[in-house]
Order: structure tokens, then sequence, then C-alpha cells
């Protein structure tokens, strides 16, 4: 199937993604806040530069589109049909950036909570709080 844009107007439209601040990191970071935890955002000095920092705790959570971070078996992280063996490297490489910067934060000793995009609905947010305060509690995620 043949992209219905140019290739210039295409590269316009993906250049326009942001990487922070989307919807479902808004989403949860007000969730998060209403829920009395306190945090920092993209702290570059660490690994991933993490949505949100919570140092206090040494937890930090990311907040993963389904697309650009390949999550398996989710109907939003299809390839897409034009560009398909770029796209597939590109996914593939941020699947293995994703896990350095999993493996190099449990090194320096901080734990991680990993949200799904597609997790991040009205419906679901028992199940995010949930998750959320599992997370807190637990000391050896």
């Amino acid at each position: 199937m043949a992209d219905i844009f140019t290739k210039s107007k295409r590269s316009d439209i993906m250049s326009k993604i942001n990487a922070k601040d989307t919807k479902p990191e808004i989403f949860m970071r007000k969730l998060i806040f209403s829920m009395g935890y306190r945090y920092r955002l993209h702290k570059k000095e660490l690994p991933g530069k993490p949505d949100m920092v919570f140092a206090k705790h040494k937890k930090v959570i990311f907040v993963h589109g389904c697309f650009w971070h390949g999550h398996k078996d989710c109907k939003k992280a299809t390839v897409p049909q034009t560009n398909t063996d770029f796209w597939q490297q590109k996914i593939y490489n941020n699947i293995q950036r994703d896990k350095k910067t999993y493996r190099h934060l449990k090194e320096i000793g901080w734990d991680y909570l990993l949200i799904w995009g597609c997790q991040i609905k009205k419906k679901n947010i028992p199940e995010l709080k949930t998750a959320v305060n599992d997370f807190f509690k637990n000391k050896d995620i």
C-alpha cells in the first residue's frame, strides 16, 4: 500500500509527534498526583529520562506508547504497511534501548514501573491505582 502523503509531508507530520507531555503521560501524572505522590519530570541525569521520577523512593515511571516501544501482542503496535523495513528497525532499536535503560536503572539501584499507553483508560483507573500503589509498597520490584 502506498503512502497517501509525499515523503516530505510524511516527514513533517512525524516530526510533530511529541516525545513528552503526551495525553497518556498527562493522564497518568494527574492520576498519580491525585493519589498523593509527588514527582519530578524527565530527569536527564537518569537513564532514559523517565517520565516521572520519585527521587526519595528511588523509583521511576515510564509511560510508553505501544507503537513506538513495540508493545508485544498489542493491536496499537502494528508496523505500518509502507517503509516497513525502516519501521521494524526503528522499533527494534527502541526496544533494545529500553532494555538497556531498565538494566542500567537496576544497576544504579532504581526501580521502574512501565505503563503502556493501551492500559491508560478511564475504565482502568482502579487497576492503574493498584499498580502504582503496589509499586511504591514493594521494595524489591
